[in-house]
């Protein structure tokens, strides 16, 4: 049941053992992946799809993440829409905002988001949201533009404090957990994620990046990791493994519109806040 529910399998770390990975994470227990779509930035959106097509226990996002929002026009807009209506593709994202690498200048990042925002919205599609940094401007952009759709989405790699937790918690959004739960450091966020709804739960592993303790020598994460990190959100929440799986992967299929344990995307891929 366990599902990873973000990952970069197009990222050029794993081009000379793709298959092998995802192999790997088959046997590791991992029932489904989402890749993500937003590889080296437009004019190419379809990274992503190209590897759900070949492998039934993956699906796809679409989106432009903000270190490439200098590149988004028009025509990105056009082919986003476009690509949003592939069976393969179930989410918008990641998208949001990065002020730390500032690859994109800030004001176009906020653009690029909300207008992508808006065509996710128009699909009924959930959104998969990145921010680093940004805190204040993305809780208030989701606010504005998102919150009232009736539509939930994920906070990817989720790293903030309780409060922002519980803001992105009442708009909906379910939090998912990486590596970073694992870290020494990260005694805040395990206490953050003790108290998170688990219907509100997901995991990830954001491979080829962030691999969980104890394996942090393995320079390059790995979708059968996300048992690591599933591992220890049981112990956080003490529950069983076996349960924070199901749940966890129940969460996801519901978010995106796949019936339980079911293995390809089925219908519209939105579904409405609880």
């Amino acid at each position: 049941m366990l599902v990873d529910s973000h990952c970069h399998l197009d990222s050029r770390a794993f081009d000379g053992d793709r298959a092998d990975v995802i192999q790997r994470a088959r046997d590791a227990g991992v029932s489904l992946m989402m890749a993500i779509g937003t590889g080296d930035g437009p004019p190419d959106l379809e990274a992503a799809i190209r590897i759900a097509e070949a492998y039934p226990e993956i699906t796809a996002t679409v989106g432009v993440h903000p270190h490439d929002a200098g590149k988004f026009d028009e025509r990105t807009a056009a082919k986003l829409e476009e690509l949003c209506t592939r069976h393969e593709v179930v989410a918008v994202g990641e998208i949001g905002l990065d002020y730390h690498y500032e690859n994109s200048p800030r004001e176009i990042q906020r653009r690029v988001f909300v207008t992508q925002m808006e065509i996710a919205a128009s699909q009924r599609m959930p959104i998969a949201i990145h921010t680093r940094d940004a805190w204040d401007d993305t809780l208030e952009l989701l606010g504005s533009h998102w919150a009232g759709t009736g539509i939930r989405g994920i906070m990817h790699c989720f790293t903030g404090t309780s409060e922002q937790a519980r803001r992105c918690l009442d708009m909906g959004f379910l939090l998912s957990y990486s590596g970073v739960l694992t870290f020494p450091r990260s005694a805040d966020l395990r206490a953050t994620a003790r108290w998170t709804p688990i219907d509100a739960l997901l995991v990830e592993t954001d491979a080829p990046y962030l691999t969980p303790a104890p394996h942090r020598k393995i320079r390059r994460n790995e979708p059968r990791f996300v048992e690591v990190t599933a591992r220890a959100l049981a112990g956080v929440k003490g529950i069983e493994f076996e349960e924070l799986a199901r749940r966890t992967g129940e969460n996801y299929r519901r978010l995106v519109g796949l019936a339980p344990e079911t293995q390809s995307p089925a219908g519209d891929a939105g579904i409405s806040a609880t």
